[in-house]
């Protein structure tokens, strides 16, 4: 072979290489477009850690669906820690421990600042959702059938559990209370130290009555135990019990439920509800890490829809957008993207943004002033509520909890 045909021979062989490598790289790109929801989510982490309520709650179960969910598509392994009330699932996202928080209703209270969060060591907290669970059940007080209690205003007298450190099991069934024109004088109070020992108070006998999504899991303890469960209803008619309610809390909807323990289509409970679990994190959290975790949630629904009778409520057709809490920039971009957020959306997001605003500021500030000085934590929390209401007031911003 003469040097010429070897550098021909040489020449073609580089050339059918390159060919290759370009046919395979076209071969690769076809493929990332079409997995590309998939391999595109190079910012969700490999290792992630919510806080949750206890084992066995609708909250926790479908935790775990989603994080069986995330490991097979991902990768992303799901750590999820249970907390027996509002502090123990809250304290371990403000300390950096949790990067999520599959929580409830406390989600408004420490945005407010009040209750447990009026403490020195709290305040109001910048928090943001990034999905909810709507469902078809409710938020509900429910009683021991042997009580024979039909109606929320016979829970006169009666013993009413009180959960030490859950604002949003207390205000809440103060609400009920509410609507029944009861308060919490009418009742005999009986306090446990989480959510499971109050549910296992109503099972033993030790209380009347419990609250719960209908479809948690201890209700259904309930439901099988001697006692048996009845829910009252809270009439979707009796305008004056629902406005006694929203002087309490602002977060409720009206909801016929359709699924619970003791609840069926056939039997359904009119009451009243809002959404839970409520996935939140902190505005300061990764908007890219959020995105692709809000579009983890949507693309991959139907793997965990059906892992626990609440996992429904997480699509993005039952969604309350115009809620009591703002959504996380990276949640809102992905939601744009999908095409269900809308300019009111974003309104009503940015106002309750600049509410939040307002109560940090107001914070800070009492802090840094007269709040600094006192000793004692009831003054300092009285002082706070006092400089809290005067700082929306003066944003012309509804404080409600006066």
């Amino acid at each position: 072979m003469n040097c010429r045909a070897g550098f021909q021979n040489v020449s073609r062989i580089i050339l059918n290489i390159s060919c290759k490598i370009l046919i395979n790289k076209i071969i690769l790109i076809f493929i990332l477009a079409l997995l590309g929801p998939e391999l595109a989510a190079e910012t969700l982490p490999k290792s992630m850690t919510w806080s949750a309520y206890n084992l066995g709650t609708t909250g926790y179960n479908q935790s775990v669906a989603i994080g069986k969910m995330l490991r097979e598509h991902y990768g992303t392994t799901l750590r999820v820690i249970p907390g027996k009330n509002d502090v123990s699932r809250l304290l371990p996202l403000v300390k950096g421990r949790v990067q999520f928080s599959a929580n409830g209703i406390a989600t408004y209270f420490a945005q407010e600042g009040v209750q447990q969060f009026a403490a020195p060591n709290w305040g109001p907290l910048p928090l943001r959702i990034v999905l909810t669970s709507n469902g078809d059940s409710n938020q509900a007080i429910a009683v021991a059938a042997d009580t024979n209690i039909k109606t929320l205003r016979e829970l006169r007298g009666k013993r009413i559990p009180y959960v030490r450190g859950a604002p949003a099991i207390n205000e809440t069934i103060t609400a009920f209370l509410a609507c029944a024109e009861l308060t919490w004088d009418d009742v005999t109070r009986v306090e446990f130290p989480g959510y499971n020992a109050m549910w296992n108070g109503v099972i033993n006998g030790q209380t009347d009555a419990a609250y719960a999504t209908t479809v948690s899991g201890p209700a259904r303890k309930l439901e099988a135990s001697p006692r048996g469960i009845h829910w009252p209803t809270v009439p979707h008619a009796d305008a004056a019990c629902w406005a006694r309610m929203a002087r309490v809390v602002p977060f409720f909807t009206q909801h016929q439920a359709t699924r619970g323990a003791g609840i069926s289509t056939a039997e359904p409970h009119e009451g009243a509800t809002y959404p839970y679990p409520i996935l939140i994190t902190l505005a300061k959290t990764d908007p890219a890490t959020v995105f692709e975790l809000t579009r983890a949630l949507h693309l991959h629904y139907d793997d965990y829809k059906d892992a626990d009778p609440g996992s429904i409520g997480w699509a993005l057709s039952r969604q309350l957008f115009d809620w009591v809490v703002p959504f996380h920039e990276g949640a809102v971009r992905y939601l744009r993207e999908a095409g269900v957020w809308t300019d009111a959306f974003d309104a009503h997001n940015n106002a309750l943004i600049a509410r939040q605003e307002v109560l940090q500021s107001a914070w800070q500030t009492y802090k840094n002033g007269a709040g600094g000085k006192l000793r004692d934590k009831q003054a300092f929390t009285d002082g706070w509520l006092a400089a809290r209401i005067k700082a929306l007031d003066a944003q012309g911003m509804d404080p409600i909890w006066r």
